[in-house]
């Protein structure tokens, strides 16, 4: 029997990079999912790439800064399933690099409100649902940058440093209910928010540049989405039933020196 038969798979943020990744594993190990995105267009295709390979699938578009869009999506995807065995949150962004004082307040706020606020909202609704039936597995993603210093990146760090604060404090409250929460801090990982990036540097210096990132990983390169997702599945396994408030490094051995 798969990892996941059966059991009820949340995922924020589904429609590309470690999202969608997520939900292929997950599928793939017997899970039924419920997954959101805030593009309806890119949600639906992985929905349908999904429901090709048999997984079973219920979708929302959600803006996971909206409270009652959270509700309504999380809820709704309890009401059709009946239970929610696991959570994964993972809709974030990374914002343009920049030194701290020459930040735009815009980009602060938005980075703070999807970040942060959205992980709250999303645990604030997961929560109860996971209280009523007994149990269940938080995963919100952070990041390396969550754990130490991030130059031209302070924003997106004091938001990825805020998500661990939210998902240790979580999981001293709810353990009692047999709620684990725990969190995934991964290194630059080839994904499209990374692409993204890469797009602003010369076409010919691109492929240097991704090795220039991969440097102070002790394996010497980015992260590929399945390795990350490897962890994500690690963090959610009923079997990992005395891990919570955890804050489980894939950075490719940055952190060890």
């Amino acid at each position: 029997m798969s990892q996941y038969q059966d059991q009820v798979v949340l995922i924020t943020g589904a429609s590309g990079g470690l999202g969608r990744e997520a939900a292929l594993q997950f599928g793939q190990n017997g899970a039924k999912l419920a997954l959101s995105d805030i593009n309806a267009d890119a949600l639906e295709a992985t929905c349908a790439e999904l429901r090709d390979a048999g997984i079973e699938v219920f979708s929302r578009v959600c803006d996971v800064t909206d409270e009652t869009q959270v509700n309504n999506f999380v809820n709704g995807a309890y009401e059709h399933y009946g239970r929610l065995d696991a959570a994964v949150n993972n809709a974030g962004i990374d914002p343009a690099h920049n030194l701290l004082a020459d930040i735009p307040l815009d980009d602060y706020n938005r980075t703070m409100d999807i970040n942060v606020k959205g992980v709250f909202l999303c645990m604030k609704a997961q929560i109860p649902l996971m209280q009523a039936q007994g149990g269940g597995a938080i995963c919100n993603i952070s990041s390396v940058a969550g754990v130490g210093a991030a130059p031209n990146m302070s924003v997106y760090a004091a938001s990825k440093h805020a998500v661990l604060g939210l998902t240790k404090s979580a999981a001293h409250e709810y353990g009692k209910c047999k709620i684990r929460v725990n969190a995934v801090c991964p290194f630059i990982t080839r994904t499209p928010m990374l692409d993204q990036s890469l797009e602003l540097v010369p076409p010919g210096q691109r492929e240097a540049m991704e090795k220039q990132l991969g440097k102070s990983a002790a394996l010497k390169r980015i992260a590929e989405p399945a390795e990350v997702v490897t962890a994500i599945l690690f963090a959610c396994d009923k079997t990992n039933s005395f891990m919570t408030g955890h804050e489980l490094m894939v950075d490719g051995g940055m952190s060890a020196l």
